[in-house]
């Protein structure tokens, strides 16, 4: 017996163009963040020189981002001006930026409500045009405008007046691909009038710049084509968050754990103490020029070299002031996207559950040495600048965690302390000041056990040193658990490192 067919009965639900345009807009984008995103598509398209030109002689403001990538035929631009212009399925190159095929268009639709994109390919004259207008979109549906020769010619002009109005152009340089913003909608509509176009120029010269110096300066940073964004009047300076060049910069151990089809590399750093002091006075290599050291502290992640992720740690600790000196990079392929749910405005990822323990453990290492590293920043007034009439009662000295406070030798009372002192009572000294070298830099966090066998003979603690001042202890009347419990740990030593005619005595 044949089944009978049902018939399904359906209704049109097309979204209304505006409302879907509106809706897809709120990705969680800021200026900066969306000129970035604009920006991913021209270092994909292997642009060199990008430049980003704001007008605000008059409302409403236009915003001009240009690059000299290798540009795209009128078929290439109307399939890429599409939602989306392709599927974040499919398979990319290790250096693709993208994801979605939206990023061009939600990053833009988040700061404005008409936006015009003009392309040629390299070596060609004709510029082609395509229109985005949430205007048109409300009378017309779902439909591009296509732009006549005298529209791109008009615009063109614009952009040429406007590029050659500013300071330090590019030389020798002709754009493939222009990305017009008509109208910035944040700041026309919800600022008053007089704050304006002071509010846009701050936010562009010091917020957008500050986060480009960041993000891209390893394309900044190349040796061959090294990528230069142009600001209005400004070239912007790369910075690199991780000044390896510094000596007191310390790295620990790093790590790598296989995920799916790609491999994760994490390094934890500890800036030194002295960044705290230097960041407050200015310019430094620590921080970049608008934000401080707590803002850069925490997560970097690293992805095709472009960062996507930096400050704070993503929920797994909290920021505090004593890991301010604390940075981890992190660097990711492109085909773990969709694990990481990197968002579409690349702002956001969840470190996923398989990953998440490996991250807590290294964090954990990572914040221990940052801490130390932060209670060594009142070094300095214990051991400034030496001179032959002002020696310093503790000197600096350092281990592999960072700068130790220790008793200076050649203190004045203590050397003659020392030399008023015969044999017997110079080691029980030496024992003593041990003692206090080891609690100071306890109380610091900077303490780092050691193996007894392993300690120099410069302080006086050989083991047949330590033996006789043990046994003098012990005739003295101090018990075994107080030499055990109290004196060995305060004098830095694990108790199973002991030298075995030393754990006999104290058993």
């Amino acid at each position: 017996m044949s089944q009978l067919k049902t018939k399904i009965i359906s209704e049109d639900a097309s979204p209304h163009p505006e409302y879907l345009i509106k809706s897809i807009a709120e990705q969680g984008y800021s200026l900066e963040t969306s000129l970035a995103d604009l920006m991913d598509n021209s270092i994909s398209a292997k642009a060199d020189k990008i430049e980003v030109l704001i007008d605000t002689d008059s409302e409403p403001f236009k915003l001009f981002l240009a690059d000299n990538g290798h540009g795209m035929t009128e078929e290439e631009l109307s399939k890429n001006m599409q939602f989306p212009s392709n599927s974040p399925e499919d398979s990319r190159s290790d250096s693709d930026l993208g994801r979605f095929g939206l990023g061009m268009k939600t990053a833009s639709f988040s700061q404005t409500r008409k936006f015009t994109v003009l392309s040629k390919k390299k070596d060609e004259k004709k510029y082609f045009g395509r229109t985005w207008d949430v205007g048109f979109l409300k009378t017309n549906g779902w439909k591009i405008i296509i732009n006549s020769d005298e529209e791109v010619a008009r615009l063109m002009y614009q952009y040429n007046q406007l590029s050659n109005a500013f300071l330090n152009g590019f030389e020798d340089y002709e754009p493939n691909t222009i990305v017009i913003w008509e109208g910035l909608y944040k700041f026309e509509n919800y600022l008053k009038e007089g704050n304006r176009k002071d509010a846009l120029k701050r936010e562009i010269t010091e917020v957008t710049s500050d986060y480009l110096a960041l993000v891209f300066h390893r394309f900044m940073e190349k040796t061959i084509s090294p990528l230069q964004i142009r600001i209005n009047n400004t070239i912007v300076s790369p910075f690199n968050p991780f000044p390896e060049e510094e000596k007191d910069f310390r790295q620990i151990e790093p790590k790598q754990s296989s995920f799916r089809s790609d491999v994760i590399k994490i390094e934890g750093f500890v800036l030194p103490s002295r960044a705290i002091s230097e960041s407050k006075k200015g310019l430094t290599k620590w921080t970049t020029r608008y934000r401080g050291l707590m803002d850069m502290e925490g997560l970097y992640i690293y992805r095709a070299d472009r960062i996507i992720l930096f400050g704070g740690w993503n929920g797994i600790v909290k920021k505090a002031p004593r890991l301010q000196l604390a940075r981890l990079r992190v660097e990711v392929g492109n085909s773990v996207d969709h694990l990481l749910h990197l968002n579409v405005a690349k702002s956001q990822i969840v470190v996923p559950h398989e990953l998440r323990n490996a991250f807590e453990d290294y964090i954990q290492e990572l914040k221990i040495d940052a801490e130390r590293e932060y209670y060594n920043r009142g070094i300095r007034k214990f051991s400034g600048t030496k001179s032959q009439n002002h020696i310093q009662l503790f000197e600096r000295s350092y281990s592999n965690k960072g700068s130790v406070l220790e008793v200076n030798n050649n203190f004045p009372l203590v050397k003659n302390l020392q030399e008023s002192l015969n044999k017997k009572q110079n080691s029980q000294l030496n024992l003593l000041l041990r003692m206090i070298n080891t609690r100071v830099n306890n109380i610091r966090h900077v303490h780092e056990e050691k193996e007894f066998l392993g300690i120099e003979e410069k302080d006086g603690l050989s083991v047949e040193e330590l033996y006789k001042n043990i046994l003098e202890l012990l005739s003295s009347g101090i018990t075994n658990e107080m030499i055990r419990e109290e004196i060995i740990p305060h004098l830095g030593f694990s108790y199973s490192s002991l030298p075995e005619n030393i754990k006999a005595i104290l058993k």
